[in-house]
């Protein structure tokens, strides 16, 4: 049997870069991709290496058209790439939200619409969906964040039973805090809030403490509780070889119990218990 192509987004850093290396390790041809070519110096010689924005059309359809030829399909497509943006509903700037869904939501179901076509031509094929524990449940000051993982855990279950029957198998992974660059992005895109009790911001002193909540779940106390990128890759590419896959993997012992919690708790309850270890203005 042939070594399965994969095809990874989002590589540049964290859980890309870290399931690009265990695929490759396990056997597999891979494409690892990210915006900036530039961005995959350092991965192995062995593993091919393609700038693809998943906001960029084109882009997108040569990688794929590529693989096509030079492989006949893309076997694992592993939907990685994405960005939290931080902002309460009221004052985020609609083109970040835009561009929010752009990347998180809308690159995600344009590249798995592009390499469909040659999984369902061979019977086979496995789409991961990278989505967070977020997917399952919102914190405040994450709302649209929030909402694209809830997409991305919508349109994986619609496509799951739409592509079944072409032997084709669609897997949502969700991890809770892991240790990558992805917490330092989120903490850039929160607004500079003015805090002082004169500003005209509402929302500032609550952005300040949301900023340092994330500080400490990735870099301070909390961020033992972490997962490292190497602990959710590992979990990616057992989930795409499986032979019947599960539909869901929670990452991490923070998701477990917060999607744990969230699946038995009223409303009203799990609202307090995040109000408990989270900030609200």
């Amino acid at each position: 049997m042939s070594a399965p192509t994969v095809l990874i987004t989002g590589c540049s850093s964290g859980i890309g870069r870290a399931s690009a290396t265990a695929f490759a390790a396990a056997g597999a041809e891979v494409y690892a991709t990210a915006r900036q070519g530039g961005a995959l110096d350092g991965l192995s010689e062995g593993i091919n290496k393609r700038e693809l924005d998943v906001v960029d059309e084109e882009s997108m359809r040569s990688v794929v058209d590529e693989i096509v030829a030079r492989h006949g399909a893309v076997d694992i497509l592993v939907n990685n790439a994405g960005y939290g943006l931080q902002a309460p509903v009221e004052t985020a700037a609609l083109e970040d939200v835009r561009r929010q869904f752009e990347t998180n939501v809308f690159g995600l179901v344009r590249l798995t619409q592009l390499v469909l076509p040659g999984m369902r031509e061979q019977s086979n094929g496995r789409i991961v969906n990278l989505s967070s524990m977020g997917g399952r449940f919102t914190f405040p000051g994450g709302g649209f964040y929030h909402a694209t993982k809830h997409a991305v855990e919508a349109i994986s279950d619609a496509l799951r039973l739409e592509v079944a029957s072409f032997g084709i198998r669609v897997i949502v992974v969700e991890p809770g805090p892991v240790l990558t660059e992805f917490g330092t992005t989120a903490v850039s895109t929160m607004p500079d809030g003015d805090a002082s009790p004169q500003s005209a911001d509402p929302y500032g002193e609550f952005m300040r403490r949301v900023a340092a909540t994330y500080a400490g779940a990735y870099d301070g106390s909390r961020s033992k509780l972490a997962s490292s990128a190497d602990d959710v890759a590992r979990v990616i590419v057992k989930a795409a070889r499986a032979r019947r896959p599960r539909p869901r993997y929670v990452v991490g012992p923070v998701a477990r119990a917060l999607v744990g919690s969230k699946r038995v708790l009223p409303d009203r309850a799990f609202d307090a218990l995040v109000k408990s270890q989270y900030p609200t203005p």
